[in-house]
């Protein structure tokens, strides 16, 4: 059984991954035509194509995308709840619980990319992929404010190692 959930806990985790890679995506305004960008689209395209047509976007923030992550997130949250034996919590216990799921994905996402980012500057310094461009465009704007704080050191960016530290030192205090 403790299989089983593995199985399914992997795959709605993926599935709130790539959801929320779109919104990710979205905010940092990635160029939509990289082929990585492209798949993300593709992929979330059935789920939020529909949403699009009821829920209209507000200002710059597409809602649709917004509600599909929440909705993935409840649904995670509620079959893994389900499946575990655990019963069903009340309705803020709930909202606590995806809140964390969410939190907690927001912070492995950018802590896996900004790793990513940090070890493919180093192998291939200068040089172009498209998985470098995407991660550039979402791991800048969270590096910005740690590169002002702290300098290179010998020519080296410390950033992504403090922002590595901050983000696992978040993850320590949600849990």
């Amino acid at each position: 059984m403790s299989a089983l959930l593995f199985i399914i806990d992997t795959l709605l985790s993926l599935a709130l991954l790539v959801v929320l890679a779109r919104l990710i995506l979205q905010w940092t305004r990635a160029d939509f035509r990289n082929p990585i960008c492209q798949a993300v689209v593709r992929l979330t395209n059935p789920l939020i194509l529909p949403m699009r047509r009821v829920l209209p976007p507000v200002g710059k923030i597409d809602t649709a995308s917004v509600v599909a992550v929440l909705l993935v997130a409840i649904v995670k949250v509620g079959i893994m709840l389900g499946l575990s034996g655990l019963g069903w919590p009340t309705s803020i216990l709930w909202v606590r619980m995806v809140a964390v799921e969410l939190a907690r994905t927001v912070l492995w996402t950018y802590f896996y990319a900004i790793f990513l980012y940090a070890l493919l500057s180093l192998i291939a310094p200068g040089g172009y992929s498209p998985l470098q461009s995407v991660l550039a465009t979402v791991c800048e704007p969270a590096l910005r404010p740690f590169r002002r704080l702290i300098p290179a050191v010998a020519g080296i960016d410390l950033s992504p190692l403090w922002a590595g530290i901050a983000i696992q030192a978040i993850l320590i205090l949600i849990r």
